[in-house]
This record gives C-alpha cells, sequence and structure tokens, in this order.
C-alpha cells in the first residue's frame, strides 16, 4: 500500500476506475467529502501520476475490429540501439495496441488489432516482419474475452477484505 494515500483517496481512486464520467459532486458524495476538497484530491492524484487519463472503453468488434491477435516477437539482437528502433516502430503502428518486454523466449509481447484474418496475415507478412531488428514472430489468436480491462482490485492493494 502507498503511505501517501489515505482512505479518501483510495476511494476516490476507486470511483473514479469504475466511472472515470462522474461529476464532481457524484464523486463527492460517493466517497463523503465535499466537492471542493474532492476536486483538489483528484488534481492532486492526477498532478502525482496515480491517474494518468480519462478514457472511453470502446467495443472493437461494432468498429469492424474482429480478430485479437497476440504476437510474441523475437528482436535479432538486444543492444540498446536496435531496441529503441524497433520500440519506435512499434509505437508508431496504430494496429499494435499494447507492447510489453517479456520475459523467456522473445522480446517483446504484443496485441494487434485487425479487421479479420486475412488482415491480419498481411499486417504480419507486409509490416511486423519488415519491421527493424524483427527476427521472428509467434502468433495466437484470441478467441474470446474472459476478463478484459477489468479495474484495480484497490480493496486487496490496501490489505484489507
Amino acid at each position: 500500500m502507498n503511505e501517501n494515500l489515505d482512505s479518501f483517496d483510495w476511494r476516490i481512486l476507486q470511483e473514479l476506475q469504475l466511472d472515470g464520467r462522474l461529476t464532481n459532486a457524484e464523486l463527492a458524495s460517493r466517497v463523503g467529502l465535499s466537492a471542493a476538497p474532492c476536486w483538489r484530491r483528484v488534481r492532486a492524484l492526477e498532478d502525482a501520476g496515480y491517474i494518468t487519463g480519462y478514457r472511453a472503453v470502446l467495443d472493437r468488434r461494432k468498429l469492424g475490429l474482429g480478430v485479437l491477435a497476440f504476437v510474441r516477437l523475437d528482436a535479432e539482437r538486444n543492444d540498446e540501439t536496435a531496441t529503441r528502433e524497433l520500440e519506435a516502430a512499434l509505437r508508431e503502428r496504430p494496429e499494435v495496441v499494447a507492447c510489453h518486454y517479456i520475459s523467456g523466449k522473445g522480446t517483446f509481447e504484443l496485441q494487434v488489432l485487425c479487421k479479420d484474418l486475412d488482415d491480419y496475415a498481411e499486417f504480419a507478412r507486409q509490416v511486423l516482419i519488415k519491421l527493424p531488428h524483427v527476427q521472428d514472430l509467434e502468433t495466437r489468436f484470441s478467441l474470446g474475452e474472459v476478463k478484459d480491462q477489468a479495474p484495480l482490485n484497490l480493496v486487496a492493494l490496501q490489505g484489507t477484505r
């Protein structure tokens, strides 16, 4: 648990991750503060980097993005310059919605969204394998989400249940 946060801060974080569109008045009511102190706390949490942004969660399928691929990407070599070049190239690709350094086999694990399997196949052949310093890639496809974009369990982080 972070000692810089008190119980009001934790409750604010919990409520905002469940509904980032809450008005300040509604948030204040839910956490047991008046509006002005609640607003100051939210701003302080943002300034300190606990809250990094707000966004809408979209239904990718309704937007025509039916394929979610998990791609393990192996880099040719793991020197700093090559890694930075590959990172920059991956950041530029809108199809790549998440990228993580991984342990074990591979260098990166990507989450890639595409319209369909043909679209992904073309992206893999024409883009991914041709990125700088890519040696190999392995793809697995999501067959359905069981749990996606779940809020953090702040109660467990505080050590109380």
